[in-house]
């Protein structure tokens, strides 16, 4: 008879064990002398396959298996903002500190620091009646962030003793609740199952939209708080500091950001700069406000499988308060590719292109838990969540990418050309879109009346434009009438002055809403007279030469979102020169 449960077979992260006639699905278990971290993911009889979130060299048949009796989970409390993780939520500083650059095998630290104290400031008086998601009190988490110290939600009772103003630990009690006659402490701290999502009260119809600060994401394709957007493109088209931007940028109350399966080197560069970088709404330190999980390609792959559920839950916990969270997965083809490893290994039978048949259900299963939501507790919040996409060859019909495109109502495709045409953020205008942008129309309107006939005159531009460059492919620009060469020209200075925009930029890296609207009404306005001076008998060329031309071209390099009124001086040289010009007419 076996002394208890043992390693038969090994097969990379796959490991199948005997003797485990106790273990639960999904339960967490330490393999090995090592004690290496595992998750059962199938069971037939005494036997068990099991997921394991290390590396398993050396580890060979006999080897003993730990039961732990507890799903995989996120340990949530105060203390996570500003923390980088890996994939299981291990503190990589404090992995850092303890064993230098790499992480030993069968590390165990705790994902929040026990020993730390935190101010606690209860907010309820003993004797109230309380149910999962309300607040007991509050911890100033970070200088940006207030963190409410909650009621789990699986309790509901009356409150029989809170803890007085003080400090505690995330392993101390801070209160106690009757449940149905039974006495449950509550800690400043709790751990819950990383695949399961923490209940709300009921979901709502997103209407205020995520402002990034990038105009053709805000203007063109916007995504609503607690909406959903995928960023598909090739290698080197821009996903990944189209990413960074939009965390830096986004008016979210907290980001959480997901390494997962990039290329270590990005990484480093996130986790270099992020704590480096400043707040724009507050001035402090970006940091303050996101946790960051980084899982490189380097990784073990089954760890990958699991760093997007570990990121989301936090995300949730966060939306629980009240915050409006920004979930950015970086991303969610390389998650795909740790999913098709795992099922070869698990011998399940493969789908399109080797991913499994389950992909359409994971995808979903994560997209799902973003949304806009009433809490248990009664706040109104939000989860966002945009996912990278890498298709192989930038072929947006590979199985990811079009499995994705069923569970997100934002597509913002990145075009390899206009990469390579060093236009950045080089999303595609024709080809992405945002179904979001009726809902948050009035508040667009509430800003400026016109922005959506500003947007719809934009595209029809666009689009227009489009239509003619395959004209000018086969008989050049000069057999066009002057109008439609107009329409070339107008195209490109809304390409150039507007929908490009510089990361490296200080002035341009960022632009209001009120700005946005500015640059579009000051753009369009040049071809709306432009179109009449040329009815006029003016020539294009003419036209192109203009100063105010040229200067609502540089418009949005030149002037800063503080400076409005320059452009509404700049707007008025528009008038007067046209007006000029007009008098030129024959």
């Amino acid at each position: 008879m076996s002394a208890g449960p043992r390693v038969t077979r090994v097969s990379g992260p796959i490991v199948a064990a005997e003797g485990m006639f106790e273990a639960q699905m999904y339960e967490v278990v330490r393999v090995g002398e090592l004690g290496l971290v595992g998750e059962v993911v199938q069971l037939v009889g005494e036997r068990a396959t099991i997921q394991v979130y290390e590396d398993t060299a050396m580890l060979a048949p006999g080897a003993p298996v730990q039961l732990t009796g507890a799903p995989l989970s996120v340990e949530l409390g105060p203390g996570l903002v500003g923390t980088i993780y890996d994939g299981i939520q291990r503190p990589l500083a404090a992995i850092a500190s303890r064993s230098g650059a790499w992480i030993h095998r069968g590390e165990r630290t705790d994902a929040i620091d026990p020993s730390r104290r935190w101010g606690f400031e209860p907010g309820i008086a003993p004797g109230a009646a309380v149910r999962g998601g309300e607040a007991l009190g509050e911890v100033q988490e970070t200088p940006l962030v207030r963190h409410r110290v909650m009621v789990p939600p699986e309790l509901a009772g009356v409150l029989v003793s809170i803890a007085p103003k003080g400090d505690y630990t995330v392993r101390d009690t801070v209160a106690v609740v009757r449940c149905d006659g039974v006495d449950r402490e509550v800690r400043m701290g709790h751990p819950w199952p990383a695949r399961v999502a923490r209940p709300i009260r009921r979901r709502l119809q997103v209407g205020q939209p995520l402002v990034t600060g990038q105009r053709i994401i805000d203007t063109f394709f916007p995504l609503a708080k607690g909406g959903t957007a995928a960023i598909p493109g090739g290698f080197g088209t821009g996903k990944t500091i189209t990413q960074h931007q939009l965390a830096k940028w986004s008016d979210a109350d907290l980001i959480v950001f997901i390494g997962c399966g990039e290329r270590g080197n990005e990484m480093t560069e996130v986790l270099r700069e992020f704590p480096e970088l400043e707040d724009p709404r507050t001035g402090r330190p970006l940091m303050e406000r996101t946790i960051l999980v980084a899982n490189t390609s380097n990784m073990p792959v089954a760890a990958r499988e699991v760093s997007i559920y570990t990121g989301i839950t936090m995300a949730e916990y966060y939306r629980d308060m009240g915050l409006d969270v920004a979930v950015f997965a970086d991303s969610t083809s390389r998650w795909a590719e740790a999913l098709r490893e795992l099922a070869a290994r698990l011998e399940e039978m493969p789908a399109e292109e080797g991913f499994p048949a389950t992909l359409p259900a994971r995808l979903a299963q994560f997209y799902e838990r973003g949304g806009a939501v009433t809490t248990l507790g009664g706040a109104r919040s939000s989860v966002s969540i945009v996912g990278a996409v890498s298709p192989p060859g930038g072929d947006f019909s590979e199985p990811v990418t079009q499995h994705t495109r069923r569970f997100i109502r934002c597509f913002w495709a990145l075009d390899s050309e206009l990469a390579n045409a060093r236009h950045y953020p080089s999303i595609h205008w024709l080809r992405s879109y945002s179904e979001y942008s009726e809902d948050v129309a009035p508040w667009w309107a509430a800003k400026a009346a016109d922005w959506e006939e500003l947007r719809a005159e934009a595209m029809a531009i666009l689009q227009r434009e489009e239509r003619l460059q395959q004209i000018v492919r086969l008989v050049g620009p000069d057999a066009l009438p002057e109008s439609q060469r107009w329409i070339l020209f107008v195209a490109e200075l809304l390409k150039d002055g507007f929908l490009a925009q510089s990361a490296f930029d200080e002035t341009d890296s960022y632009c209001a809403p009120e700005r946005q609207v500015a640059l579009l009404r000051l753009l369009l306005s040049v071809h709306r007279r432009g179109k009449d001076a040329i009815q006029a008998g003016i020539p294009t060329s003419r036209l192109r030469t203009l100063p105010c031309v040229v200067g609502a071209m540089r418009a949005r390099s030149t002037f800063g979102n503080a400076e409005l009124a320059a452009l509404s001086e700049l707007q008025a040289s528009i008038d007067r020169e046209f007006d000029s010009i007009g008098k030129e007419a024959p």
